[in-house]
């Protein structure tokens, strides 16, 4: 079942770039590894932008190549896990910040490109509702995740 699943992810990513007139030119800052990523996030609520004053939401682009697509799913899909676990740790902290700022960002650039980052949204929720902790934790997560969220959706 998964490798079905693929395969039509790989046919949608195909057929979504074919017959286009748009480019889908990744910006060179965006090809970055993960520390990058968490380097910008510091700047969290403030102005979060990569090399060049790209900002983490132009880095989804419609009829992005697939190639790129990995490369900036990785470095995203990292960063989130590497800000999730350490969510955890702080749950009111500025990495829970970032991490909401990550996912209002990613979310802010896919609402641009007709669903083809719709699974590296997914990833990317998936790994902040991990960092969601229980107990007395619980509300200093939300509000520091939020307060992230929000900038990231109106600036990332």
């Amino acid at each position: 079942m998964r490798r079905l699943v693929a395969l039509l992810m790989v046919l949608v990513l195909v057929s979504v770039g074919c017959g286009s007139s748009d480019s889908g030119t990744t910006p060179t800052a965006c090809l970055v590894g993960a520390p990058a990523y968490l380097k910008a996030l510091e700047g969290a609520p403030g102005s979060v932008r990569l090399a060049g004053g790209t900002p983490i939401s132009d880095c989804l682009v419609e009829n992005q190549s697939a190639g790129d697509l990995a490369d900036v799913g990785a470095s995203l899909v990292r960063a989130g896990t590497v800000l999730s676990a350490a969510a955890r740790k702080d749950p009111g902290g500025e990495q829970t910040l970032r991490l909401g700022y990550l996912v209002g960002a990613v979310q802010a650039g896919a609402s641009e490109t007709s669903g083809i980052h719709t699974d590296l949204v997914r990833r990317i929720q998936a790994a902040a509702r991990f960092a969601k902790p229980a107990g007395r934790g619980a509300r200093a997560f939300a509000l520091a995740y939020a307060r992230g969220y929000a900038a990231g959706r109106s600036g990332g």
